[in-house]
């Protein structure tokens, strides 16, 4: 079956991109550390859990996080989790020969380690029901991932250009907000990997804008407007999210400020010349949905801040 207008077109793009690609690979390994996960992990803390070995079965009053920062350190783990699945998509995408190829490997490798010492430091310090969150892990992994994008390549690079900051904002801001040490240094680790991760991605994306402008700016509009966390599939996400961004770990006005505008103004989107109108009417509609995404930030910070002030009331009248 021949190929396409839009399979040449990007096979076309992945080719005159293939030297980037290898330039990139080359900064990343030069610029990232070599780390161990078990060396994050307060191993002196762990006790036996019930079952084969006869120890003590998880309760509430085991762990010492609030329940903000277990919810986000449950969803960036389920998150972390679904990684055969981010292999096989972004394999898909990338292929697996040649530059591209090893980075998908290197990329998925480096992921991988982020799950094993969250998890690892979950279970040590009985942060979390290990059996509730077996089961979690169990059935987000059964749902799969599939990408809202597909095998489009444009739109890969640009979801995952945010999603990679997404991602490390979040892991800093839990670490942040669990109150210990032990694990802010985990996460700010693991973040660290992902800003690494960022930069490729981000980097790839620039050389797409310089190669097929208005292509490009038409995917950067189209995934911006449609972002997920790839998490989105775990069971009670919508709650968790909700809690995430009640506790300013993770909400509009981070995912406005911090991740989608330094993406593109890193990228030069909005001072880009020569689009055609397509293009143009890409990058307008994208500057829309900004300034929306702008406004509605700024009300849940409004809410938010009300909602404290009505807490805190109701705290001190009770005293």
């Amino acid at each position: 079956m021949p190929a396409s207008p839009e399979e040449k077109f990007q096979t076309g793009l992945m080719l005159e991109l293939e030297g980037l690609v290898e330039k990139e690979v080359d900064r990343h390994l030069s610029m990232a550390k070599e780390w161990f996960p078990h060396q994050y992990v307060p191993w002196g803390q762990g006790t036996d859990f019930d079952g084969p070995l006869g120890g003590t079965g998880w309760t509430p009053e085991d762990s010492k996080l609030s329940t903000e920062a277990r919810e986000s350190l449950i969803v960036n783990l389920l998150t972390e989790d679904n990684l055969p699945g981010y292999h096989r998509a972004i394999a898909d995408v990338f292929g697996r020969e040649g530059a591209w190829g090893y980075w998908v490997n290197r990329w998925t490798a480096e992921e991988n380690r982020h799950g094993i010492v969250i998890r690892d430091y979950l279970t040590v310090t009985r942060a979390v029901d290990p059996i509730a969150l077996e089961r979690a892990r169990m059935k987000h992994m059964e749902e799969g991932y599939e990408a809202t994008h597909g095998n489009a390549f444009l739109h890969g690079v640009a979801y995952v250009s945010f999603q990679e900051l997404a991602t490390r904002v979040a892991h800093r801001n839990t670490g942040k907000a669990s109150g210990d040490p032990v694990c802010e240094q985990m996460l700010t680790r693991v973040a660290a990997d992902e800003n690494l991760h960022m930069i490729f991605y981000r980097n790839l994306l620039g050389g797409a804008l310089e190669i097929a402008p208005n292509e490009t700016m038409q995917a950067i509009t189209e995934v911006v407007k449609a972002f997920q966390m790839p998490g989105a599939g775990i069971e009670g996400f919508l709650r968790k999210s909700v809690i995430i961004a009640n506790a300013g770990i993770y909400d509009l006005r981070l995912h406005h400020d911090d991740v989608l505008r330094p993406v593109l103004r890193k990228l030069g989107v909005f001072e880009l010349e020569g689009l055609s109108d397509e293009g143009e009417k890409a990058r307008e509609e994208l500057g829309e949905f900004l300034d929306d995404l702008d406004a509605a930030a700024t009300k849940f910070e409004t809410r938010r801040e009300e909602r404290r002030a009505r807490q805190a009331a109701k705290a001190e009248a009770g005293r």
